[in-house]
């Protein structure tokens, strides 16, 4: 058993368990924000171009709730396609898609444009001093008049 729990805190403490993570819980965070985005801002627009219709208001009624006529309880709930929950949900989709879409898109860029970006050039070598190369003349010069 503790050599079960050992291997397993050795998966979860992987830099890729932990990265992957991290990302749900930003994803998750995201998502609340897109959400937003489209409950709060664009569906509302998108209801007063169809009219003033709230879009996840509409449906399919396939069967009629049933009520009670003296209490006005509901005996059985409706039975109903809820296709503007599920039209929200796309454009909720398309538009997460579309972010995560332009983000990739940005960071991609930044990584092409680290990577086009010019090594600096090395230094030349250094070559020899003033004094370093007349002490080679002087050196050549006493070589070739001991030869002669």
């Amino acid at each position: 058993m503790k050599k079960f729990f050992q291997e397993f805190k050795e998966f979860a403490m992987r830099g890729n368990v932990v990265d992957m993570a991290v990302g749900v819980i930003i994803g998750g965070a995201f998502g609340k924000i897109v959400t937003s985005l489209v409950n709060d801002i664009i569906m509302p627009g998108i209801g007063v171009l169809t009219g003033g219709a709230n879009f996840s208001e509409f449906k399919f009624v396939l069967k009629q709730a049933v009520v009670d006529g003296s209490t006005q309880d509901i005996i059985t709930p409706e039975v109903a396609i809820t296709w503007g929950a599920f039209v929200q949900t796309v454009v909720d989709f398309l538009i997460i898609a579309f972010c995560i879409f332009l983000a990739i898109k940005v960071m991609n860029k930044m990584m092409r444009k680290k990577e086009e970006e010019p090594a600096p050039a090395p230094e030349a070598p250094a070559g020899p001093t003033q004094e370093e190369l007349l002490t080679e003349i002087r050196d050549l010069l006493k070589q070739q008049a001991g030869k002669k």
